[in-house]
């Protein structure tokens, strides 16, 4: 070799501790340039500092060693071809995209605990009466560990009727036991205009909402803390002495549906107190 450097001077480099450079090469994840048969001293080119630094920032962000060193080799064109090259990449991002995703909601506790631990911070509830409504509908009962996927269900049922963008936001009527016991009854609904047209899915129903009174707030941001807002809505409702329903309401602003930006999504929280007017 022309151009080689020690492992002292390569760990002086990178930064990584000799001890360090010794486990990559023993992982495979970094293999010297040059090892001396004799000495077993172990040298390094100037080419390897990216990809030693690389190494080391996946390490830091705990991607697994198979997928590492899987990604490696197909970078440096030790093993595979376009396609395999392709899915290491793959593996990668999806993994960062996971970090990106853990750090998104490790900042939303943090902010969430700050406003749990003032004393002033307080949010904003009023009592309101939501006009009322038609809408189209798709009432279930679901059950315990469902996820989200009823409410995409019976979202795309709900489009497939309307067959338009309605211009009203979309909603969500939904039993306390959802919240209290992992499963209970929902209803998402669409502001609807014109009578349910033919050939509707079977699951949506025409709903006419009445007039109802609520402790209403609006909450701001990701679902995350959406918890925060249910507190302060029921707490309202307590401190008023409103007779609670079995149902609070949902109402998405802004939502998934309007853009990907969490940060810009707006949930109407309807606590509803009052006998609902026939």
């Amino acid at each position: 070799m022309t151009e080689r450097l020690t492992i002292g001077e390569f760990s002086r480099i990178t930064h990584l501790s000799i001890r360090t450079l010794r486990r990559y090469h023993e992982q495979d994840l970094l293999v010297p340039a040059e090892v001396d048969p004799v000495t077993g001293y172990r040298y390094y080119s100037p080419g390897q500092v990216r990809p030693a630094q690389t190494i080391r920032r996946f390490r830091d962000l705990d991607l697994p060693l198979a997928d590492l060193r899987r990604f490696l080799e197909v970078e440096t064109g030790a093993h595979g071809g376009a396609a395999d090259r392709d899915t290491a990449r793959q593996v990668v991002a999806a993994h960062l995209r996971r970090l990106e995703d853990r750090l998104g909601r490790t900042q939303r506790a943090v902010e969430a605990l700050r406003e749990l631990l003032d004393p002033g911070a307080e949010r904003t509830v009023t009592l309101e009466v939501l006009p009322p409504q038609r809408v189209y509908a798709v009432s279930l009962d679901v059950p315990e560990g469902a996820g989200l996927d009823w409410y995409d269900a019976a979202m795309r049922d709900l489009d497939a009727a309307a067959g338009h963008r309605p211009v009203l936001p979309p909603g969500g009527r939904y039993t306390h036991e959802l919240f209290t016991e992992g499963h209970g009854h929902a209803t998402v609904y669409l502001p609807a205009e014109t009578p349910l047209p033919p050939g509707a899915p079977a699951t949506v129903r025409e709903l006419d909402l009445p007039a109802r009174t609520a402790a209403v707030a609006t909450h701001t941001g990701p679902h995350d803390d959406l918890d925060l807002t249910y507190a302060a809505v029921g707490s309202f409702a307590a401190r008023h002495g409103l007779r609670a329903q079995n149902i609070v309401e949902e109402v998405y602003l802004v939502g998934p549906r309007d853009t990907g930006q969490p940060e810009r999504w707006r949930t109407l929280v309807a606590w509803l107190t009052a006998p609902e007017h026939p």
